[in-house]
């Protein structure tokens, strides 16, 4: 994600020693190098709770994926059960298509990808992005 200009950070109840033992028994045979990026330890669920995702029973956070701005805004997330996986890709194309509002002012239509048409909102589009927007 450093091509794009994003820092990426995973937090997790675990302690540092669980994240250490994880990665050298299990991680690192997965991804060439382990750890790709700071794994933040979350005991007690200090982070969790504020962003809604620490299940106090279990003592455990939700698996969420927060997209925030240069400005400290979120500006989406995602939250799963674990038995979910996700979307690293989507992932991606999401975090383009957030930097191209941000640098812009276009909207971006549902799965839009670099390159695509965008739309310029105003009030000459109101009521008629059915007429500039055709999904394929």
């Amino acid at each position: 994600m450093k091509e794009l200009g994003v820092e990426v950070l995973s937090v997790s109840t675990d302690s540092r020693f669980t994240h250490k033992i994880w990665n050298e028994t299990e991680l690192s045979k997965m991804v060439e190098g382990g750890i790709p990026f700071p794994m933040l330890s979350d005991q007690g669920g200090r982070i969790g709770t504020v962003y809604g995702v620490y299940d106090e029973a279990a003592g455990v956070d939700i698996r969420g994926r927060f997209l925030i701005d240069p400005d400290g805004i979120i500006q989406a997330m995602e939250v799963l059960t674990p038995a979910v996986g996700r979307n690293p890709e989507e992932l991606i194309r999401q975090v383009k298509a957030f930097q191209h509002v941000r640098a812009t002012g276009e909207a971006t239509p549902s799965g839009w990808q670099p390159g695509q048409k965008t739309l310029k909102p105003g009030p000459d589009l109101v009521g008629k992005v059915w007429e500039v927007w055709k999904p394929e």
